[in-house]
C-alpha cells in the first residue's frame, strides 16, 4: 500500500532545467525538500500530493485542508 500526503509549498527553488525544480513543502510543520518536476505549474502556497519525494499533482486548497483535518482526527 502506498500513501501520498498533501503538503503546502512554502518556497520554490527554480532551476534552468525544469526536471531539477524543487520546493520546500510543509507537512503540518515538518518541512521536506520535494521534486516539483511533475508539477511545473506549482506555485508557493499551493497544496500538492507528495509521494516518495515527488509532488504528483496540485490540490484544491479546501480539499487539502479537509484531508489534513481528517488525518489529524485519525491520529487523536
Amino acid at each position: 500500500m502506498c500513501l501520498a500526503v498533501p503538503g503546502k509549498i512554502i518556497s520554490i527553488n527554480d532551476q534552468d532545467d525544469p526536471l531539477m525544480r524543487t520546493g520546500r513543502v510543509s507537512f503540518g510543520g515538518v518541512i521536506k525538500e520535494v521534486s516539483l518536476a511533475y508539477v511545473p505549474e506549482a506555485k508557493v502556497n499551493d497544496y500538492a500530493i507528495v509521494h516518495v519525494g515527488f509532488a504528483l499533482s496540485i490540490l484544491d486548497p479546501q480539499a487539502a485542508e479537509q484531508t489534513l483535518s481528517d488525518l489529524h482526527q485519525i491520529q487523536t
